[in-house]
Parts: structure tokens; C-alpha cells; sequence
């Protein structure tokens, strides 16, 4: 199904090659003076030159072709889509549609919208695409930091999808460097006892881990200061890195079961957030890859010695500020990040030949990724036509303008945080003395769930931003709660049109044309989904999705707070606003459920 505007823009088309001007002159868009129409042309500017003649005559005669209406390919001629056209000086085109013209697109929309889709068409080429997203280090919780990641990726990923992209998650773990030694030198030195520090020991090693993930969250802070305070532990647990790099029996034994506990807890915090990802893969799964891919940077001549340290230079002539060179591997034959980020793109080229593949991280790692995926293209491991994309977000910041921390200071682990919102929403909740406690709980955490997200989301990814708990929590405003007490409101009227009408079948009505103001601004929002979910993949930008369910939604309840629909007498008109509330909250119900949260019943 065509977006409205590139229908709207088709028909003023005609109307310029009608009057004997280009038809590309006639694109439309939304008019940024809604007080003087809805819509609006400049091409008539545009063509003055090339016809040379003053702009306002050609949007003169463009708006009398206009009047007429539109011929049909049999000679016919269709009524004008519009309302009115007005041509201004010194030449624009001032367009208000008819209700009626509106109202039948939006029909168009809800009959296509039997897949969940709203008329959104499917891509021309559908792209193969990996996003990382998650890049949590194991044996480590989740904390704040982690947030932003993980919400933006998901949405980003859901958006790929819905918008018919054949999309693959990963979350990317840090699981094979110096962390790893750290725990393994500390847990040693703890239990020295145990089988997988025997180098004598050949039977099974135990399934059951000998430690608790709260072990090991105890176990890595305390080994990482130790470290930084005593250079021999620091040595320790250098080399007891790369004997699991190496693959020492006893270590990568344990190795497997910190990561085995590590990763349940992972999943159970990213299933606490609505949080997925396909591929489960850390470092350690492309080590294999890095001698191979090394060998082949040396032999190809891009990769040579440089104070000891192995690099590829990536610097280009159009710089504006220095690029260093990329390094592969440091002065001690040791492996970095930009080594594993390299190996794991040239692992996923060999997997899955993706068109394109996403990163989303703190964008202080801007020059890292730059580095990365320009040693990638020098040296082949991507093909030219593969898009490599860095999505770099800010911090999310405390009242006080810095990174967000708990009351003493310390980083706050995600799971607190969202423990605290939904504490925070259930108070509010529980004022409806109509809710159970059951009900109240499971509501308070899908609404917290909302709060937290669009919290997030609303803003424009790259910038900082203020995680304000009471700002976020609120039922007034640009914030989840308040989408979804929207969508609640519609959900109580369709319910009681219902329970009033006996077992209608909402499907079979039909919006009509708009009788007011409010009812024709919220048909003309619920007209742009289709472009708006469009561009906001097309951008990477969730936060547009995110205003415009806001708009969306402060239209539906200018048009309810105007408009007595329950008690209309009129059927045929009081059939016509329920179709049209059954295409707003399956709207929203698409937009939400992109961006990673969903409505309760009530509220």
C-alpha cells in the first residue's frame, strides 16, 4: 500500500504534466503551517527557472488542473481528492484533503491490515542484516550502563523486522580476555583443591559448577583491584589468560562453567527486560579464526610491525583529525578487541553473507569502530558492497548531570533498577481499587516496563540524557505511562461498544468521513504510520517512532475529549468512530510492541 503522500503527490503530478510541466515537480509534503493548510507544494518554485516563468503562474495553473479532478486512463474524470487548493505567491500550493478522501485510505489500511502490517509495504530488496547489541563482559552483572544497548538494539531489531528485513541478533560477550585470568587466578588461589587445577587430573571434570553467579560477581571486582595493586598477581593472571586461550584442559573446563553460569543469569535479566537475541557468541567463539586472519593480513602486506605491535595503517587523506593506525595484535603477541571484532566480522561474512551489519554501543567508541571497519575493508575481509554501521549512544545521566549511580555512589545493577520502577508504578497502581493485588503487580510491571523504555527510547539515541524515576513513572506527558493509558482508554470503549451493540464483529464497520477538526487531525497521524515506521528504520531512530505514538496519542484524546462516542444516537456515525478506534489502538498496538512493551487491559 502506497504511503499517503507519495498518493497525494501522484495526483498533483498529473496536475503539473497536465498543465505542460514536469510531474516530478508535484511532490507533496506535510505542511508546517498546519494553521493555513494540511498539506503543501513548492515544486511551482522549483520549475520557475526551467520554464522560466513566474512561479506563481505555474502554481496557478496547476491548481485549476487540480479543480477539475483527475482523468482516469478510460477518459473518465475521478472527483479531486481535495478539499481545497489554494495558490499562493510567490508560488506554493496550499492543499487541504477531502474528509471523505481520508477517510477511504484509512479503510485501505485497516483491509490490509489483516497481517499486523497496517498497508506497510514489504521492501523492494529484503537485506540480510546482524545487529550486536548486548557486549556484556560474563561473570560480571548487568548494570545501568548495559541499559541503553539492549533497548535501542532490541528496537532497532524489531523495527528491521516489522519493516520485512531478515534481521539476526547477537549479543556478543566479552568472555575470552584478561577478565577470564583475573577469575580463574583468584578462584586458584581460593580453591586450589579443586580437580580443574590438577595437571595430573584425566577423568570427567564435575557438571555441576563449583560457584554461584553471586560467586563470581564477588569473585572478578575483587581479582581486578588485586590486580592493579600487585604486579605479580598482575603477571598470574596474564598468563593464566593465555593458557586458556590455549585451551588448558582444567582451565577451559572451568572456563565453560563460569560461562554456563554466567550466561543463565545473563538471559534471565535480558527475558526481565523483553530482550532476545539469536546468537549467543563471545569472543571465544572466532579465536580459532585469529591466526588465519592475521597469517593472510601479514602475507597481503597490509599488516607489518610497528614498535613491536602488528598493525594495518587506516588513516585517510580526507581525515580531519588523526586516525592512528589499527592494532592487531600488541608487542606481546596478545590479541585485542579490535582483533575479535575483526575476526567475528570476517566469521560473520563466512556464516551468513550479510548485506549489512549493525553495531550499537556507547558512541565514545566511535574511532574504535572506525578503525575497525576500515582495517576490515583494506584488507578484505568484508565485500565492498557489505554495510558496516556504528549506532553510538550517550549516557544515561543522574539528576546531577553525570552517570547514573546508586545513593553511595556505586554503579547500580540493572536488575535494582528495574526493581525500583516497578516498586515505583506499583504505588501508583494500587490506587485503583478496582485492581487486585495479583493483577496490580503484573500491571505494575508491564507499565514500569513501558516507563523504562520509552523513557529510554524518546530520546534521540546519540545524546546524554536525564533518567529521571518520577518523570518517567508519570501518567501525564510524553512518557510510556501515558501511551498506555491511552490505549487502555480506547480498550475500555471498544469494550462497552460491545457489551452495548451484543456480538458485533468491529471488522465489518467503516470509518466515515471526518465531522470535526480533531477527528480529521488524528486520521491524517494515523495516515503517516506507514512512513513513519519506514523512516525511523530507515535512520536507525526509534525516538521517531516513540513522538509519534505521542502525537498519535494526544490526537486520539483531543478527538475523545470532544466527541461523545458511547452515547451518539447516531449508529451509523457511532460505527464509524469505533472503526476508526480500532485502527488508532491497532496502530499503536504495532508501534509499542516494535519498541518493546505492550498494554494492559486497565490501569
Amino acid at each position: 500500500m502506497e504511503q499517503l503522500l507519495d498518493v497525494i503527490s501522484e495526483k498533483v503530478g498529473a496536475a503539473f504534466e497536465a498543465a505542460g510541466y514536469d510531474r516530478t515537480l508535484g511532490r507533496v509534503q506535510i505542511s508546517n503551517r498546519p494553521d493555513l493548510c494540511e498539506y503543501q507544494c513548492n515544486g511551482a518554485m522549483a520549475g520557475a527557472k526551467q520554464y522560466h516563468k513566474a512561479p506563481f503562474m505555474i502554481a496557478d495553473a496547476v491548481a485549476a488542473e487540480l479543480a477539475k479532478g483527475e482523468k482516469r486512463p478510460d477518459g473518465t474524470v475521478e472527483e479531486s481528492a481535495f478539499e481545497s487548493v489554494e495558490s499562493v505567491k510567490p508560488g506554493f500550493l496550499n492543499l487541504r484533503l477531502k474528509p471523505a478522501f481520508l477517510a477511504g485510505y484509512l479503510e485501505q489500511m485497516r483491509e490490509a491490515g489483516a497481517d499486523g502490517k497496517w498497508g506497510l509495504p514489504a521492501p523492494e530488496k529484503k537485506k540480510k542484516i546482524i545487529i550486536d547489541y548486548g557486549g556484556p563482559n560474563v561473570a560480571k552483572p548487568l548494570h545501568v550502563g548495559h541499559l541503553r544497548s539492549a533497548v535501542i538494539g532490541e528496537a532497532l531489531k524489531r523495527l528491521a523486522r516489522y519493516n520485512g528485513q531478515d534481521i539476526i541478533g547477537d549479543i556478543h560477550l566479552g568472555d575470552w580476555g584478561l577478565q577470564m585470568g583475573l577469575v580463574i587466578t583468584e578462584l586458584r588461589k581460593r580453591h586450589p583443591e579443586w580437580v580443574y587445577f590438577d595437571d595430573n587430573y584425566t577423568g570427567a571434570y564435575p557438571e555441576e559448577a563449583p560457584f554461584t553467579v553471586s560467586d563470581l560477581e564477588e569473585v572478578y571486582p575483587f581479582a581486578s583491584k588485586r590486580s592493579k595493586e600487585d604486579a605479580d598477581y598482575y603477571a598470574e593472571a596474564m598468563e593464566n589468560t593465555h593458557l586458556l586461550q590455549e585451551k588448558k584442559r582444567g582451565f577451559y573446563a572451568l572456563w565453560q562453567k563460569i560461562i554456563e553460569v554466567s550466561v543463565a543469569d545473563l538471559k534471565k535479566n535480558y527475558r526481565n527486560l523483553d530482550v532476545e537475541f539469536e546468537l549467543w557468541n563471545g569472543e571465544a567463539s572466532v579465536n580459532d579464526v585469529i591466526p588465519g586472519m592475521v597469517d593472510k593480513m601479514k602475507q597481503d602486506g597490509f599488516a607489518y610491525e610497528s614498535n613491536g605491535a602488528l598493525v594495518v595503517d587506516v588513516a585517510e587523506d580526507t581525515d580531519a583529525k588523526e586516525v592512528p593506525p589499527c592494532i592487531i595484535l600488541k608487542s606481546d603477541g596478545a590479541a585485542l578487541y579490535t582483533t575479535t571484532d575483526l575476526a567475528t566480522i570476517l566469521d560473520r561474512e563466512n556464516k551468513y553473507d550479510p548485506d549489512e551489519i549493525l553495531y550499537v554501543t556507547d558512541k565514545r567508541q566511535a574511532l574504535h569502530f572506525t578503525q575497525v571497519f576500515r582495517a576490515a575493508r583494506k584488507c578484505g575481509l568484508v565485500k565492498p558492497t557489505t554495510e558496516l554501521v556504528h549506532i553510538g549512544f550517550g549516557t544515561m545521566n543522574g539528576r546531577d548531570g553525570k552517570p547514573f549511580k546508586t545513593r553511595d555512589g556505586g554503579v547500580m545493577r540493572l536488575e535494582t533498577l528495574i526493581s525500583d520502577i516497578d516498586e515505583e508504578m506499583k504505588k501508583k497502581i494500587e490506587t485503583n481499587p478496582e485492581i487486585g493485588a495479583e493483577e496490580a503487580d503484573r500491571t505494575a510491571k508491564q507499565v514500569a516496563m513501558a516507563a523504562l523504555k520509552y523513557g529510554d527510547l524518546s530520546n534521540q539515541a546519540s545524546k546524554d540524557y536525564v533518567f529521571d524515576i518520577e518523570k518517567f513513572c508519570s501518567f501525564e506527558g510524553d512518557t510510556g505511562p501515558y501511551i498506555l493509558y491511552t490505549m487502555v482508554r480506547i480498550k475500555s470503549i471498544l469494550a462497552k461498544y460491545k457489551a452495548q451493540d451484543g456480538a458485533v464483529d468491529l471488522s465489518e464497520l467503516r470509518i466515515g468521513p471526518a465531522r470535526s477538526g480533531a477527528e480529521k487531525t488524528l486520521q491524517e497521524t494515523l495516515a503517516r504510520f506507514s512512513g513513519t515506521m519506514q523512516n525511523s528504520w530507515k535512520e536507525y531512530a526509534p525516538h521517531r517512532l516513540c513522538a509519534y505514538i505521542y502525537d498519535l496519542s494526544n490526537d486520539f484524546n483531543s478527538f475523545y475529549h470532544g466527541t461523545r462516542i458511547l452515547v451518539e444516537e447516531d449508529r451509523e456515525k457511532k460505527a464509524g468512530w469505533i472503526a476508526l478506534l480500532t485502527l488508532t489502538l491497532g496502530v499503536l498496538e504495532a508501534c509499542t510492541d516494535v519498541l518493546g512493551f505492550s498494554a494492559p487491559d486497565r490501569m
